[in-house]
């Protein structure tokens, strides 16, 4: 059988049209951009390094967005994004510094201006209103500094306080997380008592070993003690954070295996949940809420897996979910030290796993929030990755909740 020549062309055409149709099928549509803080290796001194990933909307796989730039000092522990996306900072312990860096609309990050600390950083955590980055550093004494953001960059401390146990004021206290509450009128951060909570050491004192200090924040930065702060947070808490619409805070304890609730009052003072606490995996090192406020995830660094909760909107109750194999944990990659949803479409959740040299990831199913491995995970980092953090790209706007 022939074909004329117009046969031939339609031929060639509807040829043209099927493949095209496949290639925009398969074409990676990036929702966010995942920057993960890791070491340049065991040399003392070298700098951090960050690595830059894209998410693929469909898959939830990362591939390789950037070339690696320096952290901007040595020993990178934490990394907080501005709401609006824009801004990086890293905090690190080698040096004590705190580095700044713009990200662009494609991702790409400048560093800019740098401050250092008289003391260790921690934990840091940026508010909502992106006014304020406020830091947990120490390594003796526990000390929270807040410092003003003027369109991302850091200025002069504004306020510091020390974290101290009431009773025991000589006791060395150890810092652990910060958060802020989304409405940006308190801000939480965990300690654990050394003194009273030394395994295998001696201990001096009869302390509580863990705490949760809780601080309102005035309209020009001021800091003042909640009502009744601090509060009793397990034996060694290890990480903190808040649901988006400032309801509740959470507190992973590291000693205890136990994820810690609380309610927040009217006046940003806090009630125990009267249920609680909850069991975790062993070793919890870092705890995330998805966007829309429904969901917990606690990465649990011994058994190197995700825990995962509904949370009960009425009361903030975390109730465990099961997974289609049927099971509450999810495997990671060696020893997850760090976790966050994706913010874009808060489909998939990522775990930085210190000796696995890795980020993990999971597809969340957002009518149960179990949790199930995305495509070709792991992925590999650099050595000893230790914070990530996601920014929703271009039009893909960040999840939300209004219960």
């Amino acid at each position: 059988m022939k074909f004329n020549k117009l046969s031939q062309l339609f031929v060639v055409s509807a040829t043209g049209l099927i493949v095209a149709s496949l290639l925009t099928a398969c074409q990676l549509v990036n929702i966010d951009f995942v920057y993960v803080a890791a070491s340049t290796g065991s040399t003392p001194g070298s700098n951090g390094q960050i690595y830059s990933y894209e998410t693929d909307g469909s898959s939830g796989a990362l591939r390789t967005g950037h070339p690696v730039v320096s952290s901007g000092g040595a020993g990178p522990v934490a990394m907080a994004v501005s709401t609006d996306g824009f801004n990086l900072y890293v905090a690190h312990t080698g040096d004590n510094s705190i580095v700044h860096f713009a990200i662009n609309i494609h991702g790409d990050l400048a560093q800019k201006e740098t401050v250092t600390l008289p003391t260790t950083p921690v934990s840091i955590a940026v508010s909502e209103s992106d006014a304020y980055l406020f830091v947990v550093s120490g390594t003796s004494s526990a000390t929270l500094t807040e410092f003003p953001l003027t369109s991302g960059v850091i200025g002069s401390a504004s306020a510091t306080v020390s974290l101290t146990v009431p009773g025991y004021p000589s006791d060395t206290i150890v810092p652990a997380g910060v958060t802020v509450l989304t409405n940006n009128k308190a801000v939480f951060a965990v300690a654990y008592d050394h003194s009273s909570y030394n395994p295998g050491g001696i201990t001096t004192s009869n302390a509580n070993p863990g705490w949760l200090f809780g601080f309102t924040i005035g309209s020009d930065g001021t800091l003042a003690p909640v009502a009744d702060s601090p509060y009793e947070a397990g034996i060694k808490p290890s990480a903190v954070t808040g649901d988006p619409v400032s309801r509740f805070v959470y507190v992973t304890d590291f000693a205890s295996n136990e994820l810690i609730g609380y309610t927040i009052q009217s006046d940003e003072s806090l009630n125990f949940m009267v249920n609680g606490p909850f069991k975790t995996g062993n070793e919890p090192t870092a705890v995330t809420i998805d966007p829309r406020g429904i969901y917990i995830y606690v990465a649990n660094s011994l058994d190197s897996t995700v825990s995962s909760y509904t949370i009960s909107l009425p009361t903030g109750t975390p109730s465990t979910t099961i997974n289609t194999s049927g099971t509450a944990s999810n495997s990671t990659d060696t020893d997850p030290v760090a976790i966050v949803v994706e913010p874009a479409l808060a489909r998939f959740v990522y775990t930085a796993n210190y000796l696995g040299d890795s980020i993990s990831g999971f597809r969340l199913n957002p009518s149960t929030g179990a949790l199930n491995s995305t495509l070709a995970t792991p992925y590999p980092t650099g050595a000893i990755p230790t914070a990530l953090v996601a920014v929703a790209h271009g039009n893909h706007a960040s999840q939300s909740v209004a219960p």
